[in-house]
């Protein structure tokens, strides 16, 4: 299986501290990567670099395009980089329509049906004349994905993206993950601190702590190699006994 995204020797320094300190990985094509580790770990620098918003030493290709070139390498790349933003007076598809005519390559007259094809993936199909004020957190959610996805992308970032959510919001979230993935052929980078519902639906996991990779690999050989039919517990060796 192809790579969608290679890291290599990935360096950053805030204020004098290592926050990246030569980090290396490789996301496979069709994967979902969990990406764990504690707060301050360096998780949400990673995936700034990722997504090009800030300047990194090393390198970072996205199916092949250096970072460097970021127009090309982020086009077929959606992501919610912490929360989504709307504008709150504007319905979902006011938002979304305010979103696409960005996009320089596709033309005017496809604008609708592109909109409504997101609306439908994300199951907001009737909902998507409301105001986004009126919308519950696990909808807003849900728009900050068909937002994402307006440019059909091949991979996904999401960050912390069950924070506030209740126990149905998290199990539909986890549905359309595993439909984008499956349906769709999507791969997703998740950033989360809730690991047994990464356990659910991730296939790989990469495991970060104060800057540096502590482990990488797929579900079946992390937790073997540690012994634990849970994440949670896996991560905690793992964290505990790193260097």
């Amino acid at each position: 299986m192809s790579n969608i995204v290679e890291v290599k020797n990935l360096t950053k320094t805030l204020s004098r501290r290592m926050v990246l300190d030569n980090i290396s990985f490789n996301i496979k094509k069709g994967s979902i990567v969990g990406f764990l580790g504690p707060n301050g770990a360096g998780k949400t620098t990673t995936i700034r670099a990722l997504t090009g918003l800030i300047g990194v030493k090393g390198e970072i290709k996205i199916n092949g395009i250096l970072i460097k070139n970021r127009i090309l390498a982020m086009k077929e790349v959606g992501a919610i980089v912490e929360n989504p933003i709307f504008f709150s007076y504007m319905t979902a598809y006011e938002n979304l329509m305010a979103l696409i005519i960005l996009d320089k390559e596709l033309k005017k007259c496809d604008y609708k049906e592109r909109i409504e094809e997101v609306i439908d993936i994300v199951g907001l199909t009737g909902r998507e004349y409301e105001k986004v004020k009126n919308y519950s957190l696990g909808m807003k959610q849900r728009l900050g994905i068909a937002q994402a996805l307006l440019n059909k992308p091949k991979f996904l970032i999401l960050d912390e993206p069950t924070n506030g959510l209740d126990p149905i919001g998290i199990k539909d979230l986890r549905k359309l993950i595993l439909k984008l993935n499956i349906e769709n052929g999507i791969t997703f980078f998740i950033s989360s601190h809730l690991l047994d519902e990464l356990q659910k639906i991730s296939t790989d996991y990469i495991i970060i702590r104060e800057g540096k990779i502590l482990q990488q690999g797929n579900k079946k050989q992390i937790l073997n190699e540690y012994g634990e039919e849970s994440l949670e517990e896996a991560f905690i060796k793992i964290i505990g006994g790193g260097n």
